[in-house]
């Protein structure tokens, strides 16, 4: 059993990052300072081979840095699980001149990628037409249509994105973003997470060459990748990193109030189990049962927006002030209802906000 996570992120780094959380989310401005305190820090070679100058860390490990990062400031480690998921599709493609241009730099954190999936896999699903639509034009292929969702476009040097062919099949691209044809909109306000600069990108008769290609044209393109499609691991850990925040803030007022021991106990409880069975899901030669994916997110899920409830609640009226804590804590524990979030994952929350029994 894997109770206790062996990588420790730096305390420094951590504290930074918890001291100007409440800024970034106030202020909704691009967190250029806290991303280069990660570079500065080694963080942007954590996921990526060593070969490219990377650190390789384990999937235990960077799910343990995931959820303490998390904890300190949302915002910045969301941005940080979209540039990681755009490397990792480039390390995952056969395209091996694009990781020799690329991986390098984003290592050392020279360029910023970033992601734009949601339409292949969660998001727009439901529409007639692919979201993206791509014809091919000679040696050139030609992108139409809009990305509805990627985190810093227009600070990203690269955006990782994709479209569909006429006969349905998918592909992946890593696009430069000054593209002719390529424009991105204004960030989308959000609820939370502004500073995350959350935007559209529409394409508009782009010419792009087969070099760009990281994947495809294949049906499913997302799954059929080493590193999968939507629900992983990665969006719990962040979950449960708020969650612990959460927690921490309950249990620092209830050294003045014991009646919240109540609460606390089975909330605290319930964390330390969640947090076992997902390190014991991503450690490597565990010999306990993995618990899957979509299970873990879920638990995780319903524990951040009850946690965030209960601080909310317990801190009365002053929590509902814009900026304190709690207020901050609500509004980024709704953000796990929409953030990649498979359909099963929905309709568990959907029960149990209905209260509905297996």
């Amino acid at each position: 059993m894997t109770d206790q996570p062996p990588f420790r992120v730096d305390p420094a780094l951590l504290e930074m990052l918890r001291s100007s959380a409440a800024s970034v989310d106030a202020t909704g401005f691009w967190p250029e300072s806290q991303l280069k305190w990660l570079a500065d820090a080694g963080v942007l070679r954590w996921n990526l081979p060593r070969e490219f100058g990377g650190d390789e860390l384990s999937s235990l490990e960077m799910t343990t840095a995931y959820e303490s990062l998390a904890a300190a400031c949302l915002t910045t480690t969301f941005i940080l699980t979209q540039r990681n998921a755009a490397c990792q599709r480039i390390i995952d493609s056969e395209n091996d001149s694009l990781k020799t241009q690329l991986l390098p730099e984003l290592a050392q954190g020279q360029l910023f990628a970033t992601v734009g999936i949601s339409h292949l896999t969660t998001s727009r699903q439901h529409l007639s037409q692919p979201a993206v639509r791509i014809e091919t034009d000679g040696e050139l292929l030609r992108l139409n249509g809009t990305v509805p969702w990627v985190t810093g476009a227009a600070s990203a040097d690269f955006i990782v994105t994709g479209g569909a062919c006429s006969d349905g099949r998918q592909m992946l691209f890593a696009l430069p973003r000054g593209l002719d044809g390529l424009a991105i909109t204004p960030p989308t306000r959000l609820l939370a997470l502004n500073a995350s600069h959350t935007a559209s990108i529409v394409f508009d008769h782009i010419a792009i060459p087969q070099d760009l290609v990281l994947a495809g044209p294949v049906a499913g393109v997302i799954s059929r990748a080493p590193s999968g499609g939507t629900g992983s691991v990665t969006t719990s850990a962040l979950a449960v990193g708020l969650a612990a925040r959460a927690l921490g803030d309950l249990e620092t007022e209830a050294r003045r109030r014991s009646d919240l021991n109540e609460v606390i106990t089975p909330l605290r409880q319930e964390l330390d189990e969640l947090r076992t069975d997902m390190y014991a899901s991503v450690a490597e030669n565990s010999d306990n049962a993995a618990v899957p994916a979509t299970v873990l997110r879920q638990r995780a899920n319903s524990l951040v927006l009850r946690v965030t409830q209960a601080q909310m609640a317990a801190t009365k009226g002053a929590g509902y002030v814009e900026g304190h804590p709690a207020e901050r804590a609500v509004r980024e524990a709704l953000f796990f209802l929409v953030w990649s979030c498979p359909q099963p994952v929905v309709a568990a929350a959907l029960r149990e906000f209905a209260c509905l029994t297996e």
